[in-house]
């Protein structure tokens, strides 16, 4: 199983940002999957997740500002963030499970793409 995340980089505060994650592999689950983020020398938190049925999670500090879509028929999440500030500079990671549970970690990770915002 693979999660294959892009778009991250280098932008400015106040600009949007659009981050994609594609899950391959021999894995017929994908029923959830959400983004994470990992700010420097912080603990890794949840971002945003969505079911296959299309439930969502939000996290509450920055929910007015992102959104959390994906096409199942192609195993991929993607992730908008509007407005950014140099706080949502960290690594952005996808996470995928069977199950919708974010209260534990999730079974399959990507490597994580960098976000970095520029004030």
């Amino acid at each position: 199983v693979q999660l294959q995340a892009s778009g991250g980089g280098l932008v400015q505060a106040g600009e949007s940002l659009r981050l994609s994650c594609k899950a391959s592999g021999d894995y017929v689950g994908f029923n959830a999957m959400a983004w994470y983020r990992q700010a420097p020398g912080a603990q890794r938190d949840l971002v945003a997740g969505i079911t296959r049925s299309g439930m969502t999670i939000e996290n509450a500090s920055i929910k007015s500002r992102i959104s959390i879509s994906r096409e199942n028929a192609e195993n991929t999440v993607y992730l908008q963030v509007d407005s950014l500030k140099p706080e949502d500079t960290g690594v952005y990671y996808c996470a995928s499970d069977e199950a919708a549970d974010y209260s534990k970690d999730f079974k399959y990770w990507g490597r994580g793409t960098q976000v970095t915002v520029s004030s």
